[in-house]
């Protein structure tokens, strides 16, 4: 496992608990408890890498800027994360997020996807309460910031979830697109500009601070999609942290659920014939039908042409874009947190 550096460890375990305390300000238990509010503190109340509402905050600071005026808005990203994989985990069909049975299979579809709604409104609550602490053009320019990037990541999961649905393979190039809009925006580009107008910048700094999430992002879900192949399967019963090694959901889940990961553009443009379409049939049939063997032998074919191996390299190379990108931003000593944060990112492995 990767180890994050004293630095970075230092400052995340001060400023996340500050996080957590903010965002759970805003999930209280009322009624109806069962039915919405405590389910919906569930995903939020496994942990998690918070490593979106951080890098509000280590972006805000990098550039200038007051962290403590950052909290809030860092809560509303982590509370856009909860929203997100409770509607990702059911669109997906996925079993298990954060070391436990996902939402659904707890508490039904119907039920998640209402709670999934009210995260995406809370979201927008927290925002909104930023303007007593940022002044309500700074406010309104975040909640813009959040629809910009909301509308992105929409488009980006139509895009996941439509090509499994038509059994349509993606080029490379299309993959990347998807990538950009899915991940890039909400894991990367988004809290980090947030962090950039909190922290008062112009222009050019955000567009280069944004420029740097966005490539980390997508590295960021090239090594996720690596791990989803290489991790044991004990790895799905452990919750993940910011500092931790764990991983928190099935292996070779994603072949269960068809996904086009960069993985497995490539092993298609590599293997037999045979091969492909053994593969293909593996990943159009439902996932109640899929079996371990098979996951396992999708596995084996990705191993034997080298295809981890290649999408290692693509995960480097944006890396690498994002550290060029990093270096447009002022030399300060959070800048440097950030570059810990991207090499923790990138090359973490359990």
């Amino acid at each position: 496992m990767s180890q994050v550096p004293p630095r970075l460890r230092q400052f995340l375990e001060a400023h996340i608990p500050l996080i957590e305390e903010e965002m759970f300000s805003f999930l209280p238990l009322q009624e109806p408890v069962e039915f919405m509010y405590r389910p919906m503190r569930d995903y939020p109340e496994r942990g998690g890498k918070r490593a979106r509402p951080a890098l509000v905050l280590l972006a805000c600071a990098a550039l200038g800027g007051d962290v403590r005026r950052a909290l809030r808005t860092a809560a509303a990203f982590e509370m856009f994360q909860s929203f997100a994989v409770v509607h990702d985990d059911i669109e997906d069909g996925s079993e298990m997020r954060r070391g436990k049975p996902c939402l659904h299979h707890l508490h039904g579809v119907p039920l998640s996807i209402n709670v999934g709604d009210a995260l995406y409104c809370k979201v927008f609550e927290v925002l909104g309460a930023n303007r007593p602490l940022l002044g309500a053009e700074m406010s309104l320019e975040l909640i813009e910031e959040m629809v910009r990037g909301s509308r992105e990541t929409f488009e980006g999961q139509a895009y996941d979830v439509g090509w499994i649905r038509q059994r349509h393979l993606p080029s490379e190039a299309e993959f990347m697109v998807m990538l950009r809009k899915k991940t890039g925006w909400y894991t990367g580009r988004g809290p980090c500009t947030a962090g950039a107008i909190i922290a008062g910048v112009g222009p050019e700094l955000r567009r280069a601070i944004g420029d740097f999430g966005e490539a980390m992002a997508i590295a960021f879900q090239i090594r996720d999609d690596l791990l989803n192949l290489s991790s044991a399967e004990r790895d799905a019963e452990v919750a993940p942290g910011i500092t931790s090694g764990a991983y928190g959901k099935e292996r070779g889940g994603d072949i269960a659920e068809g996904k086009r990961t960069l993985i497995i553009i490539d092993l298609l443009r590599k293997c037999t014939a045979a091969e492909a379409a053994e593969v293909l049939e593996i990943l159009h049939q439902d996932r109640e039908q899929t079996s371990s063997a098979q996951i396992e032998r999708v596995i084996s074919l990705v191993g034997q042409y080298g295809c981890m191996a290649y999408a290692e390299g693509v995960c480097r190379q944006q890396a690498e874009l994002s550290l060029r990108h990093l270096q447009a931003l002022p030399d300060t000593e959070t800048r440097e947190l950030l570059r810990e944060m991207l090499e923790f990112l990138i090359q973490r492995a359990f």
